[in-house]
């Protein structure tokens, strides 16, 4: 993969299809509720820093819990690039996240993923903050910087770092998530704890196919030229709270610890959950980023 060996799980998606799936097939497995979203998503062919490969990826059934926090504005420019500005909750704070996913059946087979994210504005903004503030809270339209990324599988990881350009690494990583507990687990490089979640799910709604889709739109740079990735989710059961109680997040000693800690977080004003759903996610594409005013 972009001349980097990597391990996939002989029989699994990955060796079957080549990111060419059998929908048909991927849909009698039992943990699929269905593909009706991925069969309007037709995949294209296009060249990448990892070869030629098939777009979007096709997460068919994902979990995942996200914790929002405030952070001081000055924190959180001091970890942006220039050209990007973070989104502001109110005057001098900013909004940040750590997040929780766990890809069960995905077109590069199972793995589990965790990050820590920066909300900002979109490139090119030219809309009021506040209604991007309003999107990303109910978890529509999201754009995100993202400083630690790391996953459990080479195939992942090789594919996020070198054709997304995400800052990502493989290491010991636990997801479990459920209608009635969300737990996480990211090893250090010691095998000690980098960082830990143990909460209470929130109540949550089911979603038919289609009626709740939100987006992500995360920026990097690939060989020193920016870049955008859009990530669509079909929210199929999620819930929400703004309440912190049932809800501990553990730092330790390691990377996403020391991002985390970085952005000198305030505190947790949503806990969002989603036991199902579904996903799609792009190859990067080109874009033009203006750089903030100082």
């Amino acid at each position: 993969m972009g001349g980097r060996e990597v391990a996939v799980p002989e029989g699994g998606l990955y060796d079957r299809y080549r990111m060419a799936p059998d929908l048909d097939a991927i849909a009698r497995d039992p943990r699929v509720s269905g593909v009706d979203f991925f069969r309007k998503l037709p995949k294209i062919k296009a060249d990448s820093p990892i070869g030629p490969t098939l777009t979007p990826n096709f997460y068919y059934t994902m979990s995942s819990a996200r914790l929002t926090m405030l952070a001081p504005t000055h924190a959180i420019r001091a970890r942006l690039p220039e050209e990007l500005s973070p989104l502001e909750l109110a005057p001098g704070l900013g909004l940040i996240s750590v997040m929780f996913f766990r890809y069960d059946v995905c077109d590069i087979d199972f793995y589990t993923e965790a990050a820590v994210g920066i909300a900002v504005k979109p490139a090119r903004h030219g809309r009021l903050g506040f209604f991007d503030l309003v999107s990303g809270l109910k978890n529509e339209h999201l754009n995100a910087y993202v400083l630690s990324l790391p996953v459990n599988s080479d195939i992942a990881q090789v594919r996020g770092h070198d054709g997304y350009g995400f800052p990502k690494w493989v290491t010991g990583l636990d997801v479990d998530i459920n209608d009635l507990r969300a737990t996480a687990r990211v090893a250090n490089d010691a095998g000690g704890v980098d960082l830990a979640l143990l909460a209470d799910t929130p109540r949550q709604t089911a979603h038919a196919s289609g009626e709740r889709v939100g987006s992500l739109t995360s920026y990097t740079t690939i060989d020193g030229a920016w870049h955008s990735t859009l990530n669509q989710t079909n929210v199929l059961n999620a819930g929400t709270t703004r309440s912190i109680k049932g809800v501990s997040l553990r730092l330790g000693e390691g990377r996403m610890s020391d991002d985390l800690r970085s952005l000198r977080p305030k505190r947790t004003i949503q806990f969002d959950v989603m036991t199902e759903g579904q996903a799609a996610l792009h190859m990067p594409v080109p874009t033009s980023i203006q750089s903030r005013s100082k």
